[in-house]
């Protein structure tokens, strides 16, 4: 049985949690590390990182590189700028560890989606095609055969 005092704290800390995760939705463009959510959300970055993944069934990194990734397939359905262009535009620095979780979770390199999602969806409302198109969490993508 846990007490009243239990209780409140873990209250409180699935609030820090949610902020963590509010924080990593708008600033994924920034350089965002682990030590830095911690810090902020007045936790070590161990113990951050164990409550976020108890709490979201990922790691914040993780969480931070989907949020990245769903931004890129965006950009990248659009058609108008590079892999490298998109990499940068997301926050991220390294096009290889880009292309690298991008194919992960997607299934498909960057370049490929680029050139295959823009037929997919053409002519489907934005919003439609961003719920089709989410990556996949938790899990990796199934490896496709490319043609």
């Amino acid at each position: 049985m846990t007490s009243k005092a239990d209780g409140a704290q873990r209250l409180s800390d699935l609030a820090r949690l949610r902020r963590v995760r509010d924080r990593i939705d708008r600033e994924y463009k920034q350089p965002l590390d682990v030590e830095a959510l911690a810090r902020g959300a007045h936790m070590s970055a161990g113990h951050l990182s164990r409550e976020f993944r108890a709490a979201y069934g990922e790691s914040p990194y993780g969480y931070l590189m989907t949020r990245r990734i769903e931004r890129a397939m965006s950009l990248l359905r659009r058609g108008d700028m590079s892999v490298t262009e998109v990499c940068f535009a997301v926050g991220c620095s390294s096009l290889g560890t880009f292309s690298t979780r991008f194919t992960e979770l997607v299934g498909v390199p960057p370049s490929v989606y680029r050139r295959e999602a823009a037929l997919a969806t053409a002519g489907m409302p934005s919003c439609v095609a961003k719920q089709v198109t989410r990556p996949i969490r938790n899990r990796e993508a199934p490896v496709t055969e490319s043609h």
